[in-house]
């Protein structure tokens, strides 16, 4: 009995799907490596896997030589021009699919990520999954601590910059003060010194002023004392 015919469609498994593609991309590589060679052609093959991964092979040792020889091939051919924009239609249609395609893979892995569908993962995928959480948990408490080192340096260090100004403002303050106690002991010392000397040429009450070179004995002849204390009364009775 002959093959029966296969149909076409999308594989809906995930890990079959991988498996068909590694086997069929390897057999695509390896027939049109084939081509190129029975042939004598140049050949460019470029596969962009589900999720993005680039696969590509040339007969060349560059494939933009070949990709270069193709748009010259297109400009310069004018019923070519047509084949073209529906050529570019197509590939910008091929990298919206691919772009989808990539943004669902990142969305699935975010919410992967916050512990949400995780019944279509495997054990492997999850324990894939626990490794990558791990091993970003190990980087972010790094990064954190090298943070909170960088912060407490910083505290440090302002810390240092308070305690010297307070030091130089200390010392100042000492200064300013010494400086006020001086001033003031000076002050007090110049006052009582005019004290003392008011004091000392101050006249003692009761007492009158006599001029010097003055004779009293002769004021009492004159008659310039209206009143004389008793010892001078005593004194002019004796020489009377």
């Amino acid at each position: 009995m002959g093959r029966g015919r296969v149909e076409v469609r999308r594989i809906e498994n995930k890990i079959n799907r991988q498996v068909t593609f590694s086997k069929r991309k390897a057999g695509l590589l390896k027939k049109a490596y084939e081509l190129s060679v029975l042939c004598d052609v140049e050949l460019a093959l470029i596969i962009f896997s589900s999720r993005g991964k680039l696969f590509q092979s040339s007969t060349t040792s560059s494939l933009l030589k070949i990709i270069e020889r193709y748009r010259r091939c297109s400009h310069n051919n004018p019923s070519a021009s047509l084949v073209s924009s529906n050529n570019d239609i197509q590939d910008n249609y091929q990298e919206f699919l691919r772009l989808k395609t990539r943004v669902e893979f990142l969305q699935r892995s975010q919410r992967n990520l916050l512990g949400e569908d995780l019944q279509s993962l495997n054990d492997k995928e999850l324990d894939q999954l626990e490794n990558q959480i791990e091993v970003s948990l190990s980087h972010i408490r790094s990064t954190k601590r090298e943070v909170i080192t960088n912060q407490i340096s910083d505290l440090k260090c302002k810390e240092n910059m308070l305690q010297e100004s307070n030091i130089a403002l200390r010392k100042k303050l000492q200064e300013v003060v010494a400086d006020d106690f001086l001033d003031s002991s000076m002050q007090e010392g110049d006052n009582n010194n005019m004290d003392a000397d008011q004091l000392e040429f101050q006249p003692l009450e009761g007492d009158h002023p006599v001029e010097i070179g003055s004779n009293p004995s002769m004021g009492l002849l004159n008659g310039e004392f209206t009143e004389m204390p008793d010892d001078v009364e005593e004194f002019v009775r004796q020489w009377m």
